[in-house]
């Protein structure tokens, strides 16, 4: 069987769902198609954040030693499994060149645009009669659990204070005040007012169910992979998958951390590591946070959602691996009783533990824009842990890209050769 449609978009989470809102808008017939189904990957499980906080990209300065002090022990919040691995050695030595202050301060900017402008359209996307994802503007809030915790948190803030991220330090007793259900054992915390939440899979599911119902443009193909490719020139002409053929005028390719694998056939090389992470999500007590919160000596997340209460966390380069680490996973849950005394895991009633793969770039920016060797090919990728927060900005941008029209956000820094260039 062969479909022909305006656009196809390969990837079902939060990025493929967005950028099938923004084409769809725009007037355009689009198909997506996903091996699984829709929001199956990092895009179910996650912590639900919308982080301006979060502009600081993962390739940082500082951020080395911190590597090297965690990567060799499994229950740590970052860590490598040993393998031998060129694409992985290529990935670390470009890591390593980002994290540094010159390459820092620009991506930091690109980011925080990013964000900023993501926060907008969540809003937009809220006030969509029918849609309900929990969306709640609260802020978020970084809780440190020692003075030096706090000292460098403070620092962080006044990078990103400097950059028009908003901040607020808080003492032990201003923290109580802004959340008095949460009962913080801590040293303070930073406040980031316009951080928001949701929950991941009611978002994408519900923005999936809009786009794809009846009469509406957008058709989704579940348990449809992409195996081939068959192209003309400088075009691909068709997508071959399990389930049939597909001719598209555009392709976009909104795969995750699959995303290399998928163009591999094309001879396209994109540097993301697949970076495992982990939550677990319980029924919602009577007493716990209600602002998200990033415990962050620990780099362990705690969202509440709705009914749900999620923590989540780590770092783990293992490759396409979606085996659980218990002993990570364990880590995860210890670190929350440091900080909320009174919120012990073993008590709460479970519902889930998940993994799932980021898309992790050398530089900490996703890679959007078209393909320097195919020009019918849009790729929008590598998001790490923010794909949630970037959904909504994605699309819109990739929805200008694929239309001819400039994009809204400067996509220079996002290129997908900037890591073939000196």
């Amino acid at each position: 069987m062969t479909t022909d449609t305006d656009i196809l978009i390969v990837g079902g989470g939060s990025i493929g769902v967005c950028c099938a809102h923004y084409l769809s808008e725009a007037g355009k017939d689009v198909v997506l198609v996903d091996k699984d189904d829709v929001c199956t990957g990092s895009s179910y499980g996650n912590q639900g954040l919308i982080v301006p906080s979060h502009s600081i990209p993962l390739a940082a300065p500082g951020v080395i030693g911190k590597a090297l002090r965690w990567m060799f022990d499994p229950a740590s919040p970052f860590y490598i499994k040993p393998r031998m691995d060129i694409e992985l050695a290529r990935w670390l030595l470009h890591f390593q060149a980002a994290c540094t202050r010159a390459r820092m301060q620009p991506s930091l900017l690109a980011l925080r645009d990013l964000n900023l402008a993501s926060v907008a359209l969540f809003r937009e996307i809220a006030a969509i009669d029918g849609l309900d994802f929990g969306f709640e503007k609260k802020g978020g809030l970084m809780v440190y659990g020692t003075e030096a915790g706090l000292e460098g948190g403070i620092e962080e803030a006044g990078i990103l204070s400097e950059k028009g991220i908003r901040t607020e330090i808080l003492d032990p007793g201003g923290l109580q005040r802004l959340d008095p259900m949460a009962d913080y054992h801590a040293a303070g915390a930073v406040y980031y007012p316009q951080d928001a939440h949701l929950v991941p899979a009611k978002f994408v599911r519900e923005l999936a169910r809009h786009v794809s119902g009846n009469g509406k443009r957008v058709k989704i193909h579940p348990s449809t992979e992409v195996i081939g490719f068959r192209r003309r020139d400088s075009r691909i002409r068709t997508v071959v998958t399990t389930r049939g053929d597909f001719n598209a005028n555009e392709v976009v390719l909104a795969g995750g951390a699959w995303s290399p694998v998928i163009v591999a056939e094309l001879g396209m090389k994109l540097p993301i590591q697949p970076a495992k992470g982990y939550s677990v999500t319980f029924e919602r007590p009577d007493r716990c946070p209600s602002v998200p919160a990033s415990l962050s000596e620990a780099k362990v997340a705690v969202t509440p959602m709705g009914d749900m209460l999620r923590f989540g966390g780590t770092l783990e380069l293992a490759g396409l691996d979606l085996s659980i680490n218990k002993r990570r996973v364990a880590a995860i849950l210890n670190a929350v009783p440091r900080y909320l005394p009174h919120l012990n895991p073993k008590r709460l009633k479970h519902i889930e533990t998940w993994r799932g793969l980021r898309p992790c770039t050398p530089d900490g920016l996703p890679f959007l824009g078209r393909s320097p060797t195919f020009e019918n090919l849009t790729v929008a990728a590598g998001h790490a842990m923010i794909g949630i927060s970037l959904g909504p900005i994605t699309g819109k941008l990739v929805s200008q890209v694929v239309t001819g029209r400039t994009p809204s956000v400067d996509l220079e820094l996002l290129r997908l050769d900037r890591f073939d260039r000196p």
